[in-house]
Formats: C-alpha cells, structure tokens, sequence
C-alpha cells in the first residue's frame, strides 16, 4: 500500500505517520510538507510545497498511490467564520479536487473532529465549516471517501510534536475512557482504521469514534 499523508509535522499527522511506517501492509509513504521533517525511514519520502494551492505543479510525483490521509488542520482559536473558511474549507477542498484530478483511483480520508455539523447550520462555528468541508469532499470523484471524527487522542511512542496540555490530557486518558469511552481513542487506532479503510474499505463515509475502534480491529 502507498500512501500520502499531509501534516505530518503536527500531532495527528505524526502520530499516523508512525503507525504507517511500522504497518508491515504499507510499502511507501510520501509525506506532503512546508518544512523538512528530519525523519529517515526506508518507506519514508518527502516532497516540500510551501504553496499548497500549487500542489497541480507536483502531478507526476502524486501518481501511483492507493491514498491520501489529509490530517494536516488549523485550530479555530480566535478565528471568525471567514478566515477559519479559508485555513479549512478553502485550503483542503481545492487539493482534494486536484488529486482527484491527478488520480480518481484514491481513498482519500480527512481528518475533521468530533462533532462536526454536517447540516451546515448548526450554532458552533467551527463544526459548520468542517461540515461544509466534509460534505464537499464526499462530492469530489475519489474511490471513496472517508471523513474521521475523533476526539481526544492519546499520542503514540515516539511522537515529538505533542503540546504541553495534549499530555495533561494524556496522563488523564483513563478518567476519559471511562467517563467520555466515545470522545476518546488512540492515535494507532486511528492509523490502523484509515489503513483498513484502504484495504477492506468500510460501509460508513464518516467515523466517529466508536467506528474508529471498530475499524482498526484486525
């Protein structure tokens, strides 16, 4: 299995990134960058944009792969509807529409949050413009489409790109899983759910949690 993967510089792309790379059914990664990662691996390449709206320009390196596991994001911090529209909305779709372009053949998998809106209309900024997001990608030409909801984490060894409140959350996992068991998963979960996504595919366009379990499960 080939597969893309964007932000792997950040939390959830890392954490994926490292359970792809252990995955005995992936054969090559090609990470999608503005920076170096500093990372060597023998199934690891790179390619750096630091435009990606310019991504069309990279078409032959993009060829020949099984999936694209968009996990790079912005938080809606101290964001209006507008400029959280064109970190999300506007910076995800338009690659999305342009790998569809280069090979219609992909799985291509978003990672969204929790409680995203897919009615578009609901009072939370954030989860309407991700529903928008969401729903657009499922539009697009792909061999399918998978958008992942989860909540809550819990990083994998090895990860450096962890804030310091992600590991205060971290140490808090058990008191999570026991009162919030839908809000919470694992990193590896996560990785291995997309990576049989890609395999087996599964009978729901979006995961919450609960299906994330369930489809990381051999």
């Amino acid at each position: 299995m080939k597969l893309i993967i964007t932000g792997a510089a950040g939390l959830v792309g890392e954490g994926v990134l490292l359970v792809c790379l252990e995955n005995p059914v992936v054969t090559e990664v090609l990470v999608i960058n503005r920076r170096p990662l500093g990372r060597k691996h023998e199934k690891l390449n790179e390619l750096i944009v630091t435009d990606f709206s310019e991504i069309k320009n990279y078409s032959e390196r993009l060829k020949n792969y099984d999936a694209c596991f968009f996990c790079a994001g912005a938080s809606a911090v101290g964001e209006n509807e507008a400029s959280f529209t064109k970190k999300t909305y506007d910076f995800v779709v338009p690659f999305a529409k342009t790998l569809s372009d280069i090979n219609s053949q992909l799985v291509f998998i978003y990672v969204s949050g929790n409680r995203t809106d897919s009615t578009e209309r609901g009072n939370v900024m954030w989860a309407r413009v991700k529903g928008r997001t969401e729903n657009a990608l499922l539009k697009l030409p792909f061999k399918a489409v998978y958008n992942f909801r989860p909540g809550f984490m819990k990083p994998v060894k090895g990860q450096q790109n962890v804030r310091l409140i992600y590991r205060v959350f971290e140490a808090l996992n058990p008191l999570w899983l026991s009162i919030l068991p839908n809000w919470t998963c694992t990193m590896r979960e996560v990785g291995l759910a997309m990576i049989n996504c890609v395999s087996r595919g599964y009978d729901k366009a979006i995961l919450e949690v609960q299906d994330i379990k369930l489809q990381a499960k051999p």
